[in-house]
């Protein structure tokens, strides 16, 4: 019982009885009676008491589930047609149609047997049997068609039973399994798109953006998938439609039976379900797709947001870095530039976050589901964007004050020293003439008259005006040139006071002091090349007030000046201060210049080097150019990654430490040995820039870099940089002559001397040619120049050898500790440009088998070297007495280093 009720309960349909359809054993014609109810028509069939209970039963349920109710509670008419048959058939139908019919009855019609004794048969028997059949309705017997056509209209009964309604079988089944078919096609379409909203309904939005965008492909294929569906059972619906109308539109006298016209009604409806099913479905799709699309742009958005708000938080935090407000002019320009790389390096991220608040606020006009996750984050954005603008805002007014400080501290010491230097250069013997005295205080209030143009009347005003941005270290630094600067108009005044007198009367001459003469100042501008000097004096100007008398105006200025002369003779500390501040000079320089160099190295790896690998200016590339990164750079990035990442650093710990820097080439004498290999390359890459430098890639590199020069003057710098470190390093000598760290100072010199000499040396070895043996194999090249060389060989004719005792042949010798080799120079031009030289090879000499000879008569700039107990004799004359004996020397360590090795 349970398994019963539980199977689903589903009314019969066409293919279900298909076969038992196909027997037209009963029919449904579409006929009616007079007063609307639906004509049953059981034919005439030879073996209808031999159908199974089932296929009858299944069939005339069927048929009667097919009128409308409207028409089935009228009543169904039945005729029963057996004019062929014998009553017996007569009545097995009329008992079977009475035990299983399950409609409603109004009417049997029965087309008696035609033949005379079934049909008196028939009369006796329904007379006898009539209320065996259990018919609650009359049973009419009928003797003909013509008989029937009195009790339903001609029009409504087939053909086989004399009437004019046209009824194919076949055609009644086909339109009935498709009507079914398109049925089911509506029903299922619309399972399936309730089961896909309910899908859509219960899905939860995903959290990031893969997911969603999965989400939403997934989600717009099956709707896509659902709305083909959908035109498929319109098409279906409008097909079958076509094909029922089909009499009417082929005739224009032809009328639908009732039960076409319910099938065309029927099959409307279902097109109405259709749409009505669509409308509702794609409703609530262009919501759930926009909902989908909102969520996509809101994982968009917010993830936008993070990596914005990531980038902008590590500038925010690299902001708050640069707390330093600089203790000098050159550091505060630095902060100013570093100041404004960083607002350069942000306006990017800048313009994202900006452009991601403008985005958010549009997703809020557009009415965005997610507004309450939205607004905030824009809020947010904008906040940062401000919060740097204002920051960077502010540390540009800190710094500008800052640097205006400084220049006024700057000026206010110049203007002190330029002031000592006056005082101390004005000639005591020339003051004690009233002439010389006014001329004297004439040069001091034109001097005093440059304090109002530094605003430096009022010495403290500066001060006061800086006074919030000043740190301890520069508020000290600041002090101590106010006092400087106190002291200085101190002295000015007292200098005024005695001048003013010896103008005023003339005194007794004083006897002048002679300066000695290393200490006598001379006149010059206030800008002068050793202020350390002058600041030194400058503390000692203000001692006559503690020390020396002033009483009288011409002892005062003579007390002055000597007291002047004989600190500066006597106080060591003057030079060391001198030295200090020179020397600090010339390392603010060369860290300068070394940033700028390292910043000029990035440029040519990042703004050449690296657009060679572009895929967008691959096309611009010449062909000769191709896979040629490595000639045309050599190991720049090598050089780059040096500097940049060590050598700049160690020099700038220098600044505080001056004698450090001596050091810093000392310690890195191997690494800088990178230069060797670089400018061996270099004809290398010369000859290919010569081939390729006018090709449009470089010219548009070099528009994106706003390089005013091509890069050929760029690969040039390396070569140029360290010949200038050597330049550097002996004006550093020059202010440190005798004083603690000279040694370190000439020994990095000689470093770096031998260093650009190895350079030098390297780039005339890769130019010998005609040599069979590996260069490298000969140890290290030593020396290398060009000399006049004899030749004396014991075993060759006498004319020979006299003709190479006169006659001179020019060559360039290449010294190694292994070999001694004799090129010929030859130089050739290239294209117009300069000559390149190169060394045909001639003769080598095993420095293992050598022998010198230092002087040869007549002549002190030739020495010999002999071969094989003096069986090649060659004789070597220099362009300089000096020359010859740096070879001699150099030889001689070889032999000797030999003659070690040997022992």
């Amino acid at each position: 019982t349970d398994e019963i009720m539980q199977q689903e309960i589903r009314p019969l349909v066409a293919v279900d009885i298909i076969e038992q359809l196909h027997r037209q054993f009963a029919i449904l014609s579409g006929g009616r009676g007079k007063d609307g109810a639906p004509i049953i028509t059981f034919p005439e069939f030879a073996g209808f008491s031999e159908i199974p209970d089932d296929d009858f039963l299944n069939v005339v349920t069927y048929l009667t589930s097919i009128p409308s109710l409207e028409a089935a509670s009228i009543g169904f008419i039945i005729i029963i047609d057996r004019r062929r048959d014998k009553w017996s058939a007569v009545k097995a139908s009329l008992t079977r149609i009475a035990g299983a019919f399950p409609g409603n009855l109004q009417l049997v019609f029965v087309l008696r047997p035609s033949r005379f004794i079934q049909r008196a048969i028939a009369d006796i028997g329904i007379k006898l049997y009539r209320d065996d059949f259990k018919m609650k309705v009359p049973i009419i017997m009928l003797n003909s068609v013509s008989d029937l056509h009195g009790y339903i209209d001609k029009s409504q009964l087939t053909r086989e039973l004399g009437g004019t309604l046209e009824y194919g079988h076949s055609q009644w089944i086909h339109h009935r399994t498709a009507i079914e078919n398109f049925a089911m096609t509506v029903k299922t379409t619309a399972q399936m798109l309730q089961s896909f909203g309910t899908d859509l309904a219960e899905t939860e939005l995903p959290n990031d953006v893969q997911c969603t965008e999965e989400l939403l492909s997934s989600h717009t294929e099956h709707h896509s998938k659902l709305k083909d569906e959908l035109k498929l059972a319109v098409k279906q619906g409008a097909t079958l439609l076509t094909c029922i109308r089909e009499p009417v539109t082929r005739s224009a006298n032809s009328k639908l039976s009732p039960d076409e016209l319910e099938n065309v009604a029927t099959v409307e409806r279902l097109l109405a379900q259709l749409d009505e099913t669509e409308k509702a479905f794609d409703q609530f799709w262009t919501k759930h797709h926009l909902k989908l699309e909102q969520c996509l742009q809101l994982r968009h958005f917010e993830h936008d947001f993070r990596e914005v708000k990531l980038t902008l938080d590590n500038l925010m935090e690299t902001q708050a870095g640069f707390a330093d407000i600089g203790d000098s002019v050159t550091r505060v320009e630095n902060l100013l530039k570093e100041q404004k790389h960083l607002e350069e390096k942000g306006q990017e991220p800048l313009e994202k976050a900006q452009s991601l608040a403008l985005h958010g606020e549009q997703l809020i006009q557009n009415n965005h589901y997610a507004v309450d996750s939205i607004r905030p984050k824009c809020v947010e954005l904008r906040r940062i964007c401000d919060d740097f603008t204002n920051e960077t805002k502010k540390k540009y007014d800190i710094l500008g004050k800052s640097l205006e400080l400084h220049k006024q501290l700057d000026k206010a010491s110049q203007w002190c020293e330029a002031g000592i230097y006056l005082l101390a250069s004005q000639a005591v013997d020339k003051c004690q003439s009233q002439e010389g005295a006014e001329t004297a205080l004439v040069e001091i209030e034109k001097f005093l008259v440059t304090a109002k143009e530094h605003q430096l009347s009022n010495p403290k005003e500066f001060y006061n005006q800086f006074d919030m941005i000043l740190t301890p270290e520069i508020k000290a630094n600041a002090q101590r040139i106010v006092q400087k600067l106190e002291d200085v108009q101190e002295m000015f005044d007292k200098r005024q006071v005695s001048l003013k007198k010896l103008a005023a009367k003339q005194t007794r001459p004083v006897q002048p002091v002679a300066p000695h003469p290393e200490s006598s100042p001379k006149r010059a501008s206030p800008k002068i090349t050793r202020p350390a000097a002058v600041e030194y004096l400058g503390q000692f100007c203000g001692a006559p007030r503690k020390g020396l008398s002033a009483q009288n105006g011409n002892h005062a200025l003579v007390d002055i000046n000597n007291y002047l002369r004989s600190k500066y003779q006597h106080k060591l500390g003057l030079i060391e201060k001198c030295i200090s501040k020179s020397q600090g000079h010339i390392i603010n320089e060369l860290i300068e210049t070394e940033r700028v160099y390292v910043e000029e190295l990035q440029s040519i790896i990042e703004g050449y080097a690296s657009e060679m690998d572009n895929p967008n200016l691959v096309h611009l590339i010449p062909s000769a150019l191709q896979n040629k990164k490595e000639v045309l750079f050599g190991n720049l990035p090598e050089i780059y990654y040096f500097h940049n990442r060590i050598f700049l650093k160690e020099i700038e710990n220098c600044i505080e430490n001056p004698e450090l820097l001596a050091r810093c080439f000392l310690k890195r004498k191997e690494d800088l040995q990178i230069y060797e290999k670089y400018c061996q390359n270099k004809p290398r890459s010369e000859a290919l820039w010569r081939q390729c430098g006018d090709s449009i890639f470089f010219q548009e590199c070099q528009r994106k870099l706003d390089h005013k020069l091509s890069l050929d003057a760029y690969l040039l710098k390396p070569v140029q940089r360290i010949t200038k470190y050597q330049l550097l390093l002996k004006e550093m000598l020059k202010c440190s002559k005798n004083s603690e760290g000279t040694a370190e100072l000439e020994e990095a010199l000689a470093t770096v001397l031998d260093i650009i000499k190895s350079v030098n040396d390297s780039m005339h070895q890769i130019a010998i040619t005609g040599y069979e043996g590996d260069v490298s194999e000969l140890g290290k090249l030593l020396m290398q120049g060009s000399f006049n060389v004899w030749t004396d060989h014991k075993k060759g004719h006498n004319k020979v050898k006299d003709l190479a005792r006169f006659k001179p042949m020019q060559r360039h010798l290449f010294l190694y500790t292994k070999m001694l080799l004799f090129c010929k120079k030859r130089e050739e031009n290239t294209d117009g440009h300069e000559k390149t030289a190169s060394y045909s090879f001639k003769n080598s000499l095993k420095m293992s088998t050598v022998g010198i000879t230092e002087n040869v008569k007549g002549d002190n700039k030739k020495f010999e070297i002999w071969y094989n107990g003096r069986e090649e004799v060659y004789i070597i004359q220099a362009s300089s007495v000096e020359l010859k004996n740096t070879w001699i020397s150099e030889i001689r360590k070889v032999l000797t280093g030999q003659l070690e090795a040997c022992r």
